[in-house]
């Protein structure tokens, strides 16, 4: 049987969406996937967070590139020579104290992760109490089904801005002001930062549309995910940016004001009506005109004043919190490019470093083998059941030599699905 990702196994993808590398949790239960592989250290030779945050280095980023091998359709480590890449380690109370530092950073960055969840919850919590169950103060005045002062209009008559930018002929450049696209519309409180694209700041200033404002709802308005929506503001994600032609970006009349206009297009009944108005097949997508038809039923103002004034302080402490993920995830990562490095200048200082690291190696093939080079392309291996495992006869220093279904039981080693 396959081998079942234990605490604090490293997981990994080595094909297609490469450089992503996860702790398993204590209490996860979980099997690998297509395109991932498992990482079981022996803790008297590596520690897992160390190792972890090891693979996540410019260093050893480098070395996957170096080794990568680009298909037709998408790019992969080659599994059969991963348990050769060389990997220097410092002693262990020097690992135990790098993992440390940044596993703090981490802790703090997934503590406001939490509370910018929960904020979430009881804003939208509110939101359906008041707008979908219309328990809202003064509900008892509710005739034929309809509360006093409300009305259903249409989209278009309560929004002043709908409208989405555009990149440079050429695309997204490297450097210059960042360029929102359909990657990071993710939700209220979420970005990756990793995948921003940008825009030449001269082209920037040229542009007359698609330029993020403070408290700007932004919708997914073509593709695989039509509908979905975030907010911006307060300075999340960034001082300046402006959205590409994939989003729009929406702004309501000041009576209704962009935190209800976010809740609104976030329910999921509004998106999958968002979604329901396209029509093409080919090229799934939706115009403004479209949008603009889309039922609206607008509150009373005194209800949406109160409705702003409550939610309000939850709204602003996510993008607060938000915005500390952000500056955290960078103090991180310039530690990350800093303190391993110098670790292990270290350790080649004291010419102390480990031979390279070789790191067992687990698949579904059926049939045995005797040396490494002679296994089957693993590119193959995710879609046959395992029967073997490659385990080295110790974590540092060792070729594996033999494959044996018998030896389950000695950690250094890894599997791949």
């Amino acid at each position: 049987m396959r081998v079942v990702p234990q605490e604090d196994d490293i997981v990994f993808s080595y094909e297609a969406t490469l450089h992503r590398y996860a702790i398993v949790p204590a209490g996860f239960r979980c099997c690998l996937g297509r395109r991932m592989a498992l990482i079981r250290p022996d803790r008297t030779k590596a520690l897992p967070h160390f190792l972890c945050y090891y693979f996540l280095t410019p260093a050893w980023r480098a070395t996957m590139e170096s080794h990568m091998v680009s298909g037709a359709t998408v790019d992969r480590i080659p599994l059969a020579k991963f348990p050769d890449f060389e990997v220097c380690l410092p002693d262990l109370d020097v690992q135990h104290r790098v993992a440390s530092i940044l596993s703090a950073y981490d802790d703090l960055i997934e503590n406001n992760r939490r509370r910018i969840r929960l904020l979430e919850q009881a804003a939208r919590m509110l939101y359906e109490e008041w707008f979908v169950r219309l328990r809202f103060p003064g509900h008892e005045r509710i005739t034929n089904s309809v509360p006093d002062g409300w009305k259903t209009t249409r989209l278009g008559k309560v929004i002043s801005e709908l409208e989405s930018g555009k990149r440079p002929r050429g695309g997204s450049s490297v450097q210059g002001v960042p360029s929102i696209g359909a990657e990071n519309v993710l939700g209220l409180g979420q970005y990756e930062y990793g995948k921003g694209k940008f825009i030449p700041a001269d082209y920037f200033a040229s542009m007359n549309k698609g330029i993020v404002k403070n408290r700007d709802v932004v919708i997914y308005k073509d593709g695989a995910n039509i509908g979905r929506s975030s907010y911006f503001g307060d300075g999340f994600p960034h001082e300046k940016c402006a959205v590409n032609e994939h989003v729009f970006r929406c702004r309501a009349l000041p009576e209704i004001g962009q935190n209800f206009l976010y809740f609104w297009v976030s329910q999921g009944d509004t998106r999958q009506r968002i979604a329901n108005l396209n029509s093409n097949t080919a090229q799934p997508g939706v115009s403004r005109a479209k949008i603009e038809t889309l039922s609206f039923t607008q509150p009373a103002p005194d209800v949406l004043r109160r409705f702003d004034d409550t939610i309000e302080p939850f709204i602003g402490q996510i993008f607060l919190l938000a915005r500390a993920c952000q500056k955290l995830s960078e103090a991180r990562d310039h530690l990350l490019s800093h303190v391993i490095p110098t670790a292990i200048a270290r350790v080649l200082q004291e010419a102390v470093c480990h031979p390279p690291l070789r790191i067992g190696f687990g698949h579904g093939a059926r049939n045995r083998c005797s040396q490494p080079d002679e296994r089957r392309d693993p590119t193959t291996l995710h879609a046959s059941p395992a029967e073997s495992t490659y385990s080295p006869s110790q974590w540092h220093g060792e070729q594996v030599r033999s494959c044996k279904t018998e030896s389950r039981s000695q950690l250094g080693r890894w599997q791949a699905h």
